[in-house]
């Protein structure tokens, strides 16, 4: 597969020839969604909390009398069935946890089987650099318009294009992340991936490559964040 390279003005400058096979080939929906299932589930904090009845400020006065006034029997104003009042079942768990695990080798694959799927959709745009001079949003902007991206985009950055990280913050459904961080969920929330040629190159050359027996191998910190 050749993907176009592209300069800032949104010419084809050249092709990055990527083999599918080092991509899985064909694209697993089910092996994605798995992935895609995992990482939003280790997002969550499980620190969410609730109040019973008899956590709820306010009186235990029974609202009105029993009898005599026509209306039906009620009690405290902090029952469940009342706006404002407790919850039948809160939760009250210090902590609860959602976290679900998957191997590495399947993490990886998944992660590269999304970018397969998104350059077989023509939603990568391969760009020959990503470095400007200052941290302007305007330049950063003049780049997504000369690329045709019309909507959401995740914007891939190293460590030599921290400008365009600072320049896109202003810019509306335009998400930042670090080239060791790309993953699957991160590429399937956006529709459009802009990332350099040379980290490119080096996600699929780097930690997200080894899919075989040697990713069992032990991992460095930065490994382990590419996983």
């Amino acid at each position: 597969m050749e993907v176009p390279v592209l300069n800032k003005e949104g010419k084809k400058v050249g092709v990055l020839a990527i083999d599918e096979q080092s991509l899985g080939g064909s694209v697993n929906a089910s092996l994605i969604k798995q992935a895609y299932v995992r990482y939003h589930a280790n997002r969550r904090q499980g620190s969410a909390r609730t109040k019973s009845r008899g956590m709820v400020e306010g009186s235990t006065r029974k609202l009105y009398r029993q009898k005599g006034t026509g209306n039906a029997r009620v009690g405290p104003a902090r029952v469940p069935n009342r706006k404002g009042g407790g919850v039948a079942f809160a939760k009250v768990k210090t902590r609860e946890e959602y976290r679900l695990d998957m191997p590495v080798k399947m993490r990886r694959l998944a992660n590269r089987n999304a970018l397969l799927a998104k350059l077989i959709d023509d939603e990568v745009k391969v760009v020959d650099d990503l470095a400007f001079k200052a941290a302007k949003t305007k330049d950063v902007k003049g780049l997504l318009e000369a690329c045709k991206i019309n909507r959401s985009c995740l914007l891939v950055v190293g460590e030599k294009t921290a400008n365009a990280a600072l320049g896109a913050r202003n810019l509306e459904d335009v998400s930042t992340v670090p080239v060791a961080e790309m993953t699957c969920f991160e590429m399937l929330n956006h529709r459009f991936l802009v990332i350099s040629k040379a980290d490119l190159e080096a996600w699929l050359a780097g930690a997200s490559s080894r899919t075989t027996k040697t990713a069992k191998n032990i991992r460095t910190r930065s490994d382990k964040e590419a996983a």
